[in-house]
């Protein structure tokens, strides 16, 4: 099963974060780190909820194509109307929590234990981003930030594009299991990685200095960076285990 995963990361452009509002109450990362929390749980306890009606034998293809399009649908949402990331963003958790149930899901009956490694690959490559961060080993410079963020735009555009074909029978490379299809997945894989540093950056120079409201689009923004993570490490597992 193809599936796609949004692979930009827009919450961080300065296109959405030019609009501020004076606000006596800030941004703060206490703030962001719980609003990351709640929807992380969200996410978990929806993705539980679809594997076990998965294990039950019912269908879940549909949670897995309807989740994807309700969360691409809702960002756009976001990214014009900031205001209503309170809303928005849970809504996106709880979309993303109905595609990651189905995906883990389908993973996990082919190759058992892949999603709790994919689940485990994620978090260790969160906190290693964090520590290069923190310790300025990584520094997050113009230059860097524009490399990524045209790579990772050019990922998701050739997502799209190949998503699109696919309907009309026509299969790209990168879903294949050949080496240029792995290749193009490590470098999916790294750039999801490497976009860590930017919301990590974001969030350090708009601390006690941005309105509240904002810490959902902060929120809104390392959730579509480490749900794209977790689907290029659950997917290179994937085609490296069909390979070898």
């Amino acid at each position: 099963m193809k599936l796609l995963d949004k692979t930009s990361n827009p919450a961080f452009t300065d296109y959405f974060f030019n609009n501020d509002r004076p606000s006596s109450n800030k941004m703060t990362v206490t703030g962001v780190f719980v609003k990351s929390s709640l929807s992380i749980t969200i996410i978990i306890i929806i993705s539980i909820g679809i594997w076990k009606l998965y294990s039950e034998g019912a269908d879940v293809k549909w949670y897995s194509m309807g989740g994807m399009l309700a969360a691409i649908i809702i960002s756009l949402v976001i990214s014009v109307r900031q205001h209503w990331a309170h809303i928005l963003v849970p809504l996106y958790a709880i979309a993303k929590g109905f595609f990651l149930g189905a995906t883990t899901a389908y993973a996990h009956a082919r190759f058992p234990n892949f999603p709790y490694q994919a689940i485990g690959i994620t978090m260790v490559t969160f906190l290693v981003m964090l520590l290069l961060y923190q310790t300025r080993i990584i520094v997050v410079t113009k230059k860097l930030r524009s490399v990524i963020i045209t790579v990772t735009a050019s990922i998701f555009i050739i997502y799209i594009i190949s998503w699109i074909l696919g309907f009309f029978g026509i299969k790209v490379f990168i879903w294949g299991t050949s080496w240029p299809a792995i290749i193009f997945n490590i470098v999916a894989g790294i750039f999801a990685a490497l976009s860590l540093l930017l919301d990590f950056d974001y969030i350090e120079r708009h601390k006690n200095s941005s309105p509240k409201y904002k810490e959902w689009l902060a929120t809104w923004g390392l959730l579509v960076t480490l749900v794209w993570l977790y689907v290029e490490v659950l997917r290179l597992m994937r085609k490296l285990a069909i390979r070898f």
